[in-house]
């Protein structure tokens, strides 16, 4: 990837970076209500009292909220607080019914902790995480029912976020693609966030600035609700970019909060940015501090799965995988448990390429995800079989994949019925290739005269032949006591 700089008329800039993480927690319920979660619900079918913010209502805390944000503090490499507040911030928008937000402040659920991302030049880059705190969602203005009138969806008011705050370290698009996708595999790994961006439960804030090389921070602006990776880049990009042709001819950047035009393609302004002062903090007064039990905090990080540094690791010495094999695979957890099942007993390179050449190939021409593969794990290992103890040729294998994928058949059932076993007897392939060999006397005298390539194309003619189903090895061999008389 390198070091990402913009060109202004005037020498180099750079761009620095916060993301601003909000993961919806996976929870049955509201972070402090009993209200359900379920998305796409009618609207306002999923508001408790509590959320609407009814006279007298008292929030109670969710402790499965509370255990998730532990868990995603832990995942994170991060310091768990035992003693956390909430607060209240207080700001009025219409689909806030309290008119403020219980969140945290200065004493967040989860400390400092940090990540390590895997660039495309297959470098690797620490990012530092800040805090993770838990606050209540907001519901959900809608614009487009009535031209002369706005209506409240209130199903998300109240429901459990972890703003996941990175340190300003980031440095250009591609950076914060791979920290976020990174922080998606993590949260998706332990199960306390789906990751979808396109249903919300994962959002982003970006704060932009840019400067000289080596010199201090400039002026930052937030971009407000990404709701996906490429949305995030592409806004930082043009974002980073504007704001260099500002301060190219002499301008000031202001300090405020912008929005991404994703069909334009630029971010335009929306207000005025708000700092900490602004939303007025204070403790909330109808909730007592969390109090955490430090043998609690450790049991639960005894009990994370394994994460997808320590897999990529496990992967690279039990199967003999390249580094970037090996991170493409656990990049998702359903790719990683698809790949152990079509690898368990089995060559984990053979394996490998199958699940990251035909089926990746397959999947990704379809629109299909793994969990949605015609071709189930068991199955690919039984083809992977095949092509192992050579019942198959390579060419062969790759027809009767994309048999089972169009058909979801199985791959020995299709080999008999198709009659597509590879031939590996001696005879039968000797006879193909002295076939070949005399319709072809100019290939030969060539090959003799010293074109020693032609082995290939002499091979090539044997497969043609033989439908694919000769051996290629035995078909070299032979071909080379032929012609090497």
């Amino acid at each position: 990837m390198g070091v990402y700089r913009i060109e202004g008329e005037s020498g180099e800039w750079e761009m620095v970076v916060g993301l601003e993480i909000h993961a919806q927690v996976v929870s049955k319920a509201k972070l402090f209500s009993s209200a359900p979660t379920e998305f796409g619900a009618k609207a306002n079918t999923q508001v408790a009292l509590v959320d609407a913010a009814m006279p007298g209502m008292l929030p109670v805390i969710n402790g499965e909220c509370v255990r998730q944000a532990v868990r995603t503090g832990l995942a994170l490499a991060a310091e768990i607080n035992l003693h956390s507040v909430f607060d209240r911030k207080n700001y009025f928008y219409p689909d806030l019914p309290p008119g403020y937000q219980i969140s945290q402040y200065s004493q967040p659920i989860v400390g400092e902790g940090k990540i390590e991302i895997n660039l495309e030049n297959g470098e690797t880059r620490e990012i530092g995480i800040t805090r993770l705190h838990l606050e209540m969602d907001a519901g959900k203005s809608i614009h487009d029912m009535r031209p002369d009138a706005t209506f409240v969806d209130l199903n998300r008011a109240g429901v459990a976020l972890m703003e996941i705050v990175s340190e300003p370290d980031i440095r250009s698009p591609g950076e914060a693609g791979a920290y976020i996708r990174k922080i998606r595999s993590i949260l998706r790994y332990i199960g306390s966030c789906d990751g979808n961006m396109e249903q919300g439960s994962l959002r982003c804030d970006a704060n932009v600035s840019v400067r000289r090389p080596g010199e201090e921070f400039g002026t930052r602006c937030e971009i407000k609700n990404l709701n996906s990776v490429r949305f995030v880049m592409k806004a930082l990009e043009y974002e980073a970019i504007r704001q260099v042709e500002i301060l190219e001819v002499g301008g000031k950047i202001d300090q405020e909060t912008r929005l991404f035009d994703s069909g334009k393609g630029e971010t335009r302004s929306m207000r005025s940015k708000e700092e900490a002062h602004d939303y007025r903090y204070f403790p909330d007064p109808d909730l007592l501090p969390v109090d955490l039990e430090a043998d609690w905090v450790e049991e639960l990080k005894r009990e994370l799965p394994e994460l997808p540094d320590a897999k990529k690791e496990r992967f690279i010495d039990v199967y003999g995988l390249s580094v970037e094999e090996a991170g493409v695979l656990v990049a998702e957890k359903e790719i990683a448990e698809y790949f152990e099942a079509v690898a368990d007993g089995r060559d984990g390179k053979l394996a490998a390429n199958w699940v990251t050449g035909e089926l990746f190939g397959a999947l990704n021409a379809t629109g299909l995800d793994i969990t949605a593969s015609p071709v189930s794990a068991l199955s690919l290992g039984g083809l992977v079989d095949r092509v192992a103890d050579k019942t198959l040729s390579r060419r062969i294998a790759k027809e009767v994949f994309e048999i089972m994928f169009d058909t979801g058949g199985e791959a020995d059932s299709i080999i008999k019925d198709r009659g597509l076993k590879q031939v590996t007897d001696t005879g039968a392939i000797e006879a193909v290739v002295e076939q070949v060999i005399s319709d072809n006397p100019g290939k030969v005298a060539e090959y003799k005269g010293g074109k020693d390539k032609l082995m290939g194309w002499f091979v090539g003619q044997v497969m043609k032949a033989s439908q694919g189903k000769a051996n290629p090895q035995i078909a070299n061999e032979i071909l080379s006591q032929k012609l090497n008389v």
